[in-house]
């Protein structure tokens, strides 16, 4: 070896030691930096206190797991078999169009509902005047009724008056029926007597007819338009 080898090399051996102690220190600083910090953040623990109201619920079962397929494993589906021949299906008909009504089909059901409306008026009227007609009968009977049964009574008020001057005969037996018809004048004046049916007893009839006469004036009805200027008048010997 050289002599300016050794000379080299004795010049970089103080070099070293520097370094190494300045790393040391450099070490040791920070060591007692995080010792430090260390102790300065460490305290004691707090003690918390939590009082339980109602008892813990129940720990959970365990979910039960389902069983895994084994890896790898499909399942084998049946081959499809294509079709021979393509069906094709059937394309769907197109609904019909709705066409109007023609104006001549419009106009004769409006010819027609007008006809059976007019028909159908016809009737109601003819019902309605069937009902009136019938309705104004029950009031004609009614009032015919009515009137025979007032004529009745005015014709027994006449006979009463008529038998009360009969002179019956003294050889008068049974009870034979004279009928007279006997015309008047609306002061009740008779002006006419005629013997429609004999007795059969001439004494009898004589008896009645002068007993008319007599009567005259004969009594008036109470209603004035029941008068009848012509009279059936029947008479028998026992009648009260």
């Amino acid at each position: 070896m050289s002599a300016e080898a050794l000379t080299f090399g004795s010049r970089r051996e103080p070099a070293l030691l520097p370094a190494f102690i300045l790393a040391a220190l450099v070490h040791l600083f920070l060591a007692a930096v995080m010792f430090l910090g260390v102790r300065l953040q460490s305290h004691a623990p707090q003690t918390v206190v939590v009082e339980l109201w109602e008892a813990p619920p129940p720990p959970a079962a365990p979910a039960v797991e389902a069983p895994k397929p084994p890896p790898n494993v499909e399942p084998e589906q049946p081959p499809v078999q294509k079709p021979d021949i393509a069906v094709k299906a059937p394309k769907p008909k197109p609904k019909p169009e709705t066409k109007p009504a023609p104006k001549k089909d419009v106009e004769f059901q409006k010819r027609l509902n007008e006809q059976l409306a007019q028909e159908q008026r016809s009737i109601d009227e003819q019902r309605l005047e069937a009902e009136r007609r019938e309705a104004a009968a029950r009031q004609q009977a009614i009032a015919a009724a009515a009137r025979d049964r007032a004529l009745a009574a005015w014709v027994d008020k006449i006979r009463a008056k008529i038998r009360g001057n009969i002179r019956l005969p003294n050889d008068m037996s049974g009870n034979p029926e004279a009928i007279f018809d006997v015309t008047q004048l609306p002061t009740g004046e008779v002006i006419s007597i005629r013997l429609r049916q004999s007795s059969g007893h001439r004494g009898y009839d004589d008896a009645v007819e002068r007993a008319i006469l007599k009567s005259s004036p004969l009594p008036k009805s109470d209603q004035p338009n029941l008068f009848e200027r012509q009279l059936e008048l029947r008479f028998r010997p026992q009648d009260k």
